[in-house]
């Protein structure tokens, strides 16, 4: 239960990023800008922390064991993730980038295939991959149904065109993000804790964000000082509070892919914080019936796939060692 109660805090501070990205497209800011400033101001908040707390030399003995998966894990995990996620807020509205985020819910449980477990056989330990949490699967799908509603019932103040720009990269995102951090947790095998993983994928992304930042200087300039302390919102309250919150939680639900899998459903509370927060802060943001009825379907579907996680099964026995 804590893990999950961790899961919706992160969501609420997830949401920040939507809507504010969102409010910096709409000023003109650039998507680039708001992908790599987000990053660049986490290394030194992150850097504090973790130095304060006297893990930075063990951090990087660990990202020295394997630096070249570091790299490429963080770029999937860090670099796929959120570049298009800035890029669909400037063709889409934050409730629409939002809401085709939530199929990571169904991307993190189609993932599983990808990732082996020990288990103990009458001829000694083997590995075998791990099957797709079937189990936890329809609650998913209770979850994503009450965001299709909420998308359909605003759907039509959409181009096709923005709608296209808006999904793809998300899609591309909703895929990354859970594959990456779940092969950062097989890398650390729990030697790391959450804030210093979130400080090793900053750090091994790097390389992208100076590449984009640098091209971005060079085409466009500096940006604006709008868009600046908006990205170091961003960089506090999602990069650095929701992004250690929701490592924290899956973490702590490594061990168990149904529980992982709840925790990642927590993530579809961010559709209900987005759209409060453009209905406070971008005007014009208006929910119908049936985008009441799509929210209380995500609300109902949460509740439902942390009640189905919580009931103990022989086969959830199995879901032990090496993480997910």
């Amino acid at each position: 239960m804590k893990a999950i109660i961790l899961g919706i805090l992160a969501s609420f501070f997830f949401a920040v990023t939507f809507v504010l990205n969102k409010l910096m497209s709409d000023a003109g800011g650039s998507w680039i800008w708001s992908a790599s400033l987000r990053y660049l101001f986490m290394l030194p908040l992150l850097l504090i922390i973790v130095c304060a707390r006297r893990r930075f030399v063990p951090l990087l003995k660990e990202m020295g064991r394997r630096p070249w998966r570091w790299a490429w894990w963080s770029f999937i995990g860090f670099g796929l993730f959120y570049a298009p996620l800035c890029f669909a807020a400037a063709f889409s509205p934050a409730w629409l980038v939002a809401g085709t985020w939530q199929f990571t819910i169904i991307a993190g449980s189609l993932l599983v295939p990808l990732f082996h477990e020990t288990i103990q056989t009458n001829d000694g330990v083997a590995q075998v991959r791990k099957r797709i949490p079937l189990r936890n699967m329809g609650m998913s799908f209770v979850i994503l149904s009450g965001i299709v509603l909420m998308e359909w019932s605003q759907a039509t103040d959409v181009s096709v065109r923005d709608m296209l720009f808006g999904m793809i990269p998300i899609l591309v995102a909703t895929f990354a993000y859970p594959l990456g951090n779940r092969k950062m947790m097989e890398l650390c095998a729990g030697r790391v804790d959450a804030y210093e993983r979130t400080l090793g994928m900053t750090i091994a992304s790097l390389p992208l964000w100076l590449i984009l930042s640098s091209y971005q200087l060079v085409t466009r300039g500096f940006p604006s000082v709008d868009q600046t302390l908006q990205s170091s919102i961003v960089a506090v309250f999602s990069g650095v509070i929701a992004t250690v919150l929701f490592f924290t939680a899956t973490d702590m639900a490594r061990h168990n892919v149904n529980q992982l899998a709840t925790v990642e459903a927590t993530q579809s509370g961010e559709v209900v914080f987005t759209l409060l927060g453009e209905m406070l802060l971008i005007s014009g943001t208006k929910i119908s019936l049936a985008g009441l009825v799509g929210l209380v379907l995500v609300v109902v579907g949460m509740v439902l796939h942390s009640f189905m996680a919580s009931i103990k099964r022989p086969s959830d026995c199995a879901d032990v060692a090496g993480g997910v």
